[in-house]
């Protein structure tokens, strides 16, 4: 196994005319957000309009549609020009607040808050919504673009990587069902290989579930390694490894010294890796984003703010 991930590391990206706001008489059918995709906490990439503080931003209508409409809307607004169909929650809440995510945008106010007021503030922060409704669905795009296809020939991200499988039906690999294999001598593409111990006529959910059993057989010796590494540096004790599938969270920490690392973190480069190795070990010495936590994270990773901004930028839909 050491042997195996030493290679591993070795090969260590004109609107429509509505009335200025209106109620919907029911939720809408589902016009999502297109393509849709679980998307992480925060958009990653730069919005491809410009505004000033407080104005409506602008957006090329030849490339960019009309309307935003969450799936289950109930009130519509223009905002800057465009048609906005958001979901509309009161409850027991002190202030307005608002979300978007992947189907959209989402607000919610206390009970007694007059529909008007919502409306103000939504004008007031158009640029912000339209911002955000734009970089969820660029978000989307780049992950709908990701995701693998599990067939013959079909390629992924290990640790930062380019791997192509293949499937091979004539060996076991040992029992374990796949092996790495390096690029071959003099190949035009240096791209390393996974070969799959399946038949030709595997459906693509028995490649999908053979493959990402080896991924989370690789997640879990790369990780244990990497908490080994930096938890006595941080002067810390974790208890136990667990991976996640976690559909909105790269990793957690417990009080207990749990810790929990999303095994999707094996797509990434060992850089990123690290980053959430450290970030969760440091949670052992403050449960909190104090700034005595990022201090710690700093003192074994100076460079943390720019990991980060790599791991939100990161192709990878959590928890499929």
């Amino acid at each position: 196994m050491q042997r195996l991930m030493q290679l591993a590391l070795d090969f260590l990206a004109s609107p429509d005319a509505v009335a200025p706001s209106q109620a919907l008489p029911a939720p809408q059918p589902a016009q999502a957000l297109a393509p849709q995709g679980s998307l992480q906490p925060e958009p990653t990439r730069q919005p491809e309009f410009s505004h000033g503080a407080g104005s409506a931003p602008t957006i090329s209508p030849a490339s960019q549609p009309h309307r935003w409409h969450h799936p289950r809307a109930n009130r519509l607004l223009v905002l800057g020009g465009y048609e906005v169909a958001y979901e509309f929650k009161r409850g027991k809440r002190r202030t307005i607040g608002l979300s978007v995510g992947p189907e959209g945008l989402r607000v919610s106010a206390p009970r007694w808050t007059p529909v008007s007021e919502v409306e103000a503030l939504l004008h007031t922060k158009a640029a912000w919504v339209l911002d955000k409704l734009q970089r969820a669905r660029e978000r989307a795009g780049e992950l709908a673009q990701a995701r693998t296809v599990w067939t013959d020939g079909a390629e992924f991200d290990f640790l930062g990587q380019r791997v192509r499988l293949v499937l091979d039906p004539a060996h076991s690999f040992n029992q374990v069902g796949a092996a790495l294999q390096p690029p071959e001598p003099g190949a035009r593409y240096a791209q390393a290989t996974l070969r799959l111990g399946l038949a030709h006529s595997a459906t693509e959910a028995q490649i999908r579930d053979a493959a990402q059993a080896w991924l989370m057989r690789q997640a879990k010796t790369l990780f244990t390694e990497r908490l080994d590494h930096f938890a006595p540096r941080l002067g810390v004790r974790y208890e136990k490894l667990r991976l996640s599938s976690a559909g909105t969270r790269w990793g957690s920490a417990s009080a207990s010294g749990t810790i929990r690392l999303n095994w999707r973190l094996i797509h990434l480069k060992l850089s990123m890796v690290d980053y959430v190795v450290v970030h969760e070990l440091s949670h052992l010495r403050h449960m909190d984003h104090s700034p005595q936590f990022w201090d710690v994270v700093a003192s074994i990773l100076p460079d943390h703010q720019q990991r980060r901004q790599a791991l939100k930028r990161a192709a990878v839909t959590l928890g499929e």
